[in-house]
């Protein structure tokens, strides 16, 4: 057992820093992460700081709100890059019946993104 709990305490300097890194991916201040999440400046700057953690009802809800893992969170699995807060903030406040729209205009972005036509093929715009 101690050889799984010895590094327990390691976790929170590591997951501020995946946080910060959420946040400011997403373009958001600490006073605005302390306000969603109803808490002080002052905690979540601690929590950042890898002073102390988060609840693992707010863990959850930052997951979900960023759209990563909680082994990302608290672990840093590399796979998961998250999703940035705009995108999903977007979908979820897109009306049920026009988010159909919404995935075909990403769907069409990422062709665009990505130089390529429908066929797949890449297309010779610049």
């Amino acid at each position: 057992m101690d050889y799984y709990c010895k590094n327990v305490k390691d976790y929170k300097p590591a997951m501020g820093e995946r946080l910060r890194a959420c946040r400011l991916k997403s373009h958001l201040t600490q006073e605005k992460m302390a306000e969603i999440l109803d808490i002080s400046v002052k905690h979540y700057s601690e929590v950042e700081r890898g002073l102390i953690g988060l609840s693992v009802d707010k863990l959850i809800y930052v997951s979900n709100m960023f759209g990563v893992s909680l082994d990302h969170l608290l672990k840093g699995s590399d796979a998961d890059e998250g999703v940035p807060y705009l995108l999903l903030e977007t979908y979820r406040s897109c009306p049920e019946e026009k988010r159909e729209y919404l995935i075909e205009l990403v769907k069409q972005l990422n062709l665009i993104l990505h130089n390529t036509n429908q066929s797949g093929r890449r297309s010779p715009i610049n």
